[in-house]
C-alpha cells in the first residue's frame, strides 16, 4: 500500500483536512495518510512548492503526494495526476507541484477528466470550491490501489506542466547569486543557492548590504546575531540566533543574496 502524503492550505481550524481524509478512507482504508503541512499560507503556491520539495526525498518510494493550495479551483485550470520517479503528485496544474518535476523526474501525466474516479460520477454532485474532497482525495486513494493513470484520464505532455518561475543561481568564479526562495516559521531565510558550494569551505554571504559569517550552526554567534550556514533542506540559510532572521533584515522572499567564498 503507497503512503499518501498531504500538503495543503486548509489550516486546522475547519475540517477540510479530515473531511478528505474520511474521502480515502472510505475508498482505501489502509492507505497510510501523512500530513506532511496544511500550514501553507493561503494561496502561496511558492510556500507549498518549497514544502514539497524539501519533504519529498525523505519519503518512500511510490509515495502519492496530494497538494491542495488552488486559487483557481472551479475555473478552467486542470486537475492532474504526474507520475516521477520517486512517486507521483497530484493536484492542480498550477505549478504547486513544480519543485518534483524536473524533466528527468517524470514519467507520465494525466489530465484528470474521468469522475469514475471522483467522489461521485455525477458532475453536478461535486462541489466547484472543493476539489480537494471531490477529485484529490478519491483519485489519490484509488491511484494507491493500483488504478493505473490511462484510467484516471487524457495523457498530457511534460511541457504542458506549468513550472513556477524559480530563477537558478548564478555564479561566477568564487561568487554566487540567488533569491530567498522560502521563509520558514523561524524566520530562517532559505535561498536558491544549493549547499554544495558553500560545504567545506570559509565564506560569507552578503544580505541586504551586510555581510554574515558562514557558521557550522546557530550557536556559534551570540544570540540575536545573524550567520550563514549549510541548511538542512539543501541550501544556503540565512539565520539569526534565537531570533528571526526576516524580521532583523527586513526583506522579503525574492531578495538577493550573495555567497563569497573566502
Amino acid at each position: 500500500m503507497m503512503a499518501i502524503a498531504l500538503v495543503t492550505d486548509f489550516g486546522l481550524q475547519d475540517g477540510y483536512v479530515g473531511t478528505m481524509k474520511g474521502v480515502m478512507a472510505a475508498i482505501a482504508p489502509q492507505a497510510l495518510v501523512i500530513d506532511l503541512s496544511h500550514n501553507v499560507p493561503p494561496q502561496d503556491l511558492w510556500a507549498g512548492r518549497f514544502c514539497l520539495l524539501s519533504a519529498a526525498p525523505y519519503f518512500p518510494p511510490e509515495t502519492i503526494f496530494v497538494g491542495v493550495v488552488d486559487p483557481g479551483v472551479g475555473t478552467n485550470r486542470q486537475a492532474i495526476v504526474v507520475e516521477l520517479n520517486q512517486g507521483y503528485f497530484v493536484g492542480p496544474n498550477n505549478g504547486l507541484g513544480s519543485g518534483l518535476f524536473a524533466d528527468d523526474a517524470i514519467i507520465a501525466a494525466v489530465e484528470l477528466d474521468n469522475p469514475q474516479y471522483w467522489r461521485s460520477p455525477l458532475r453536478e454532485n461535486l462541489s466547484h470550491t472543493f476539489h480537494g474532497r471531490d477529485i484529490f482525495a478519491p483519485v489519490a486513494a484509488h491511484l494507491s490501489l493500483g488504478v493505473p493513470l490511462s484510467k484516471l484520464g487524457r495523457p498530457l505532455k511534460s511541457a504542458e506542466i506549468i513550472r513556477l518561475d524559480v530563477p537558478p543561481y548564478q555564479s561566477n568564479g568564487k561568487s554566487y547569486t540567488g533569491i530567498i526562495q522560502h521563509i520558514d516559521h523561524f524566520g530562517n531565510l532559505i535561498t536558491t543557492i544549493p549547499n554544495t558550494v558553500c560545504a567545506n569551505n570559509q565564506g560569507q554571504a552578503t544580505l541586504a548590504g551586510q555581510q554574515i559569517p558562514l557558521v557550522c550552526t546557530y550557536g556559534d554567534v551570540p544570540k540575536n546575531h545573524p550567520c550563514a550556514l549549510v541548511g538542512s533542506h539543501g541550501w544556503l540559510e540565512i539565520s539569526v540566533n534565537q531570533g528571526n532572521a526576516q524580521h532583523f533584515f527586513q526583506v522579503q522572499r525574492g531578495a538577493m543574496v550573495q555567497y563569497q567564498i573566502c
